[in-house]
Formats: C-alpha cells, structure tokens, sequence
C-alpha cells in the first residue's frame, strides 16, 4: 500500500512539475532536456580526453632543453539517442595549439589551446541554441619544477627526496578517478620520499566553463566555480601503493535562484570525502585498483512539495550528507605481442529514496528534514557510451577486452586497435530516483539495462588518428518509459602538426 501511494505521489508530481516548467521563460529549457545536454557534456568530456591521450607527445627529458610547439585539429562526428528516442546528429570541429618548454627535466613550461564549432542538425541541440561557437580558451597552461631533478642538473646531487610542484591549469586525477577527475586552476604538489610514501596536496578551483554535476543550476553549462582542497597520503608495499585521502569541496557558485512558476530554487552543495585504497599488481600479469570512498557535508533541500497536482513552494533547509561509492578495476595482460588485455570493473555508489526527481540535482532533490544518502562525487569513470549515468545510485557491472590484431604484421595495419565492453546496470537502492525520469511504479525494480560498446583506434600516420566509438543501451521497459534501444556512435579523425 505504502509503494502504491507513493507511486500515485509521484506521478501527480512528474504532471505537476511538466506543468510548472511551462510556465518557465519560453528562451529556458526544461528539466529533463538540462540532464540530457550534461550527459550528454560529460560523453563529449570523455572523447576529448581519449582523443589528448591518443596524441599528447611525451617529453624526451635526456635533453637539456627541449622546445615543442604545433597544433592537431580533429573533426568528429557524433549521432546519439536521447532517453526519449530522439535522435541527435553533431559535427564538431577543434583546434588544439600548444607549446611545451622542458629545461633538464627540471622546468616545464606547458600551454595548450582550444577552439572550435559545433554544427548541430535542425532542431538537434540539446540547449536549443542550435549550432555554437566553442570559444577561444585556455585547456590546459602549468608551469611544473621538480626539485630532485634540479638538483642532479645543477648540482650533481641524488636526493632521496623529491618535492614536484606544479602551478596553473591541468587535470587532476585522483585514485581510480571516482571522487576526483577535473580540470583546476590552482596549486598541485608531490612530495616522496626514498620513492616508498608519497604525499599529494591540491588546492583550486574549476575553470569558469566546467560542466556543473547539479543540471538543474542556472548556467551550469559555462559558469561553475567550485573549488577542491585536499591531501592523499600512499605508501608501496611490494607490488602495491595503499593510499588514504580527505578531500574538501565547496561551492563558489553565486547564482541567482531558478525561478520556476511560485517556486525559487537556492542552490548550495559543499561535501567532502574519506577515502582508501590501494593500486598495484600480483604478479606480472595481473593489474588492479579499488577505492571506496564516504562523502559527508551538507547541502540544500528541495524547494517544492508534490503532494498534490499543483506545486507548493516550501522552505529549503539545510541538510548532511551522508552517502558512500566503491570502485574495482581489474586487468589481466596477456603479455603477447598483440598487447592484448581483459578488463573488469564493478562501481557501486548510494542513492536516497525520498529525492524526488533526480538522483544529482537540488530542484527535485532531497525531501527536507532529511539526510541526503545519493552520492554525488566529481570523477568520470567509464559508465558507457549511449546510457552514460551519472556514478550516483549506480551499480554498474562491466567486462572487456582490447587488442591490436594485426601487430605481428608490420606496417600501417600494426597500429590498429580493436576492443569491446559489455556493461550490465542497476539501482543499487531499488527505490531512489537516478540521472533520468523513471516510469511511475518501478519502484523496487533495480534491473535498468545492458550496453555493449565496441570500439578501434587507428594510428594511420605519425599524423593522422582514426578513432571509431559504438554503444547500443537497452533498457529495461519496467523501469524506462521506451525500451526502444539507444544508439551512440561517434567518429573522429585528428591531425597532428
């Protein structure tokens, strides 16, 4: 009886907020269309980042100094359905200069670029602005001093100890990349000592044009400010590096509320995590990385009540969080020419049963009174190519495997690799909402749906990169209003020079 009025509860709710963001400016978006276009920035996010990983040149450190400037352009094609079987069809187009200054491996200098164009079909973009300028903008500009390697330059010493300072805009990657994986402007240092503990320190802020996680915030798109302090402390023991660390995070952002209808949203989420883990190996073939991590701190509640057909605005409170993920990575290497490698990955994160629209956002977020057990973290693991949930009342289950087929062969053809995934997703608590609408009455169904992926990359030329992406979601029709499946498909070439 009790899921049968909440269910009647929710539906009143789903028609009541419909109604009330059609009462929104007409030049707005609705609710659901904001979670589409953040997922659909953080798939974008993550094929920029695999396209720098395919063509960021390393540095040659034997050299004294060491100058690299030039750009690489990539064209990338992108056709993808929505949750709600529309499809949409985009051509980007960007241009990365960069330049790298290396002096005895001591100094690093490092700027790179970004501009670009988004060519939308009709009526395909997500925020209704159709086709954009992605504007000119720093994507990443550091200078880097490493002290060990200074002093054995300069002064002909071996230190047993190191201090690695770095300043400016990068990426910052923590453990497996479940609670950190952004881009800051700030301040990151590395100290080690004997090369057995280590001691990460960062202190920043996101750049202004960061996606926010919270889809419901004004300009959450392109105007973001949160900022990130935190240590980790890793020690090797053998084969592995066990590590424990504590992160702050706090909100910057001062927007104005969203105002929608009688009800004005206020918008505030500092959190913090604890966490352990450990990455290593066992043996020469086997690979791993775990890290499971508590998120506490507060947040603001929901600024509406769904107990009738008509929305109420009520007070928001100020409410803790208390909400927990883990993530395993396994790979193992067949150590055969081919570079061939099986990979298995589970991540499991909290949700909160009494959100009442989504699993991530404040407006249709957490009941007041109440703690908000829905983890919500600032990492990009791999959730799929076409479902791509936010990691947040997630149970997420995935196998692959990789290979280059023809490297025993030589030539243009050695370069091609080929891979797979097979990912399986749940609720993991069977009655909370997740990133997207669910159909009234699956509460208690944790089943969401499977995706195989596949994909090849082709280094065609020491210039020219080919990358291939295909994902196919099907969701399960007990929980998703279609169970027509989702496509995504994406192409890109890059061109170094």
């Amino acid at each position: 009886m009790a899921t049968t009025h909440r269910c009647c509860c929710r539906r009143r709710l789903a028609l009541a907020v419909l109604a009330l963001c059609a009462c929104a400016a007409a030049s707005s978006i609705s609710h659901a269309q904001q979670q589409d276009l953040e997922r659909f920035q953080r798939q974008l996010e993550q094929i920029r980042r695999d396209t720098i990983l395919e063509i960021n040149p390393d540095v040659p450190l034997g050299q004294r100094t060491y100058i690299d400037y030039g750009a690489y352009v990539t064209f990338g094609y992108l056709s993808l359905d929505d949750n709600v079987d529309e499809n949409h069809v985009l051509r980007q187009y960007e241009l990365f200069p960069y330049f790298r200054l290396n002096i005895d491996g001591a100094h690093e200098f490092f700027l790179r670029g970004r501009v670009g164009w988004r060519d939308f079909n009709d009526g395909d973009s997500f925020d209704g602005r159709g086709d954009e300028r992605i504007d000119p903008d720093l994507d990443a500009g550091y200078y880097r001093f490493d002290l060990a390697r200074s002093r054995a330059a300069y002064a002909g010493e071996q230190l047993d100890y190191n201090v690695v300072f770095k300043g400016g805009r990068d990426l910052v990657y923590w453990a497996n990349g479940l609670v950190l994986s952004q881009d800051i402007d700030g301040v990151m240092v590395d100290l080690s000592w004997r090369t057995d503990i280590g001691l990460s320190l960062i202190a920043g802020v996101t750049p202004t044009r960061t996606v926010d996680f919270d889809a419901s915030r004004p300009n959450f798109d392109h105007n973001t400010r949160r900022g990130f302090y935190g240590a980790m402390l890793s020690k090797a023991i053998g084969r592995h590096r066990p590590y424990v660390y504590g992160l702050v995070q706090r909100d910057y952002n001062d927007d104005d509320p969203l105002v929608q209808g009688p009800v004005s949203t206020e918008f505030e989420y500092d959190s913090h995590y604890l966490g352990v883990g450990s990455a290593g190996s066992f043996g020469d073939r086997w690979l791993y990385g775990v890290e499971l991590v508590h998120e506490g701190g507060s947040g603001l509640s929901n600024s509406f009540s769904g107990d009738s057909l008509f929305i109420e605005p009520i007070p928001q409170t100020k409410e803790d969080i208390d909400a927990w993920a883990a993530n395993l990575r396994v790979d193992y290497l067949l150590a055969d020419v081919r570079r061939s490698r099986f990979t298995g990955e589970v991540i499991v994160a909290s949700g909160d049963d009494d959100r009442v629209l989504s699993t991530s956002d404040t407006f249709g977020g957490n009941t007041p009174g109440t703690d908000d057990n829905a983890f919500n973290g600032f990492g990009l693991l791999n959730t799929g190519l076409a479902f791509a949930p936010q990691v947040s009342n997630l149970t997420s289950f995935r196998v692959g495997a990789s290979t280059f087929p023809f490297a025993d062969g030589g030539g243009v053809l050695s370069r091609i690799q080929i891979g797979a995934d097979w990912f399986v997703f749940y609720r993991t608590d069977s009655d909370a909402v997740i990133d997207e609408p669910l159909i009234p009455g699956s509460e208690g169904e944790r089943y969401l749906g499977w995706e195989p992926d596949v994909f090849l990359n082709w280094q065609i030329t020491s210039d020219v990169t080919l990358s291939i992406r295909y994902g196919l979601f099907f969701p399960n029709d007990d929980v998703f209003e279609s169970d027509e499946p989702r496509h995504f498909i994406h192409t890109g070439v890059t061109y170094a020079f």
